[in-house]
């Protein structure tokens, strides 16, 4: 099965330690929900402060909702029009965000 990956791009005034914060909450609420030995198996994504990028692999259960989670984090913390959202058709590495 070919990955679903998501990339999340962020606006300039978005503070990006703030978006990393956001999203290890987000890892933390998947890991509750999928227990920490599922979402270690399941979870993948990577983060770059440089592009203000996050990109999510939802291709199980845990990761899309750990996209879903960090999708309503975000909305709810930097507003709905702080970020955009697109599938992306590549292996999940650094130089994919």
């Amino acid at each position: 099965m070919a990955p679903i990956l998501y990339r999340y791009t962020f606006a300039p005034g978005v503070p990006v330690s703030e978006l990393r914060d956001t999203l290890a909450l987000a890892v933390i609420a998947t890991e509750s929900l999928h227990g920490e030995s599922q979402a270690r198996l399941d979870l993948a994504h990577a983060y770059d402060a440089e592009k203000r990028a996050v990109v999510i692999d939802a291709s199980t259960d845990v990761g899309r909702d750990l996209s879903r989670l960090f999708v309503g984090f975000v909305g709810r913390e930097f507003g709905r029009g702080s970020f955009q959202v697109e599938r992306v058709a590549a292996k999940l590495e650094p130089s994919t965000v």
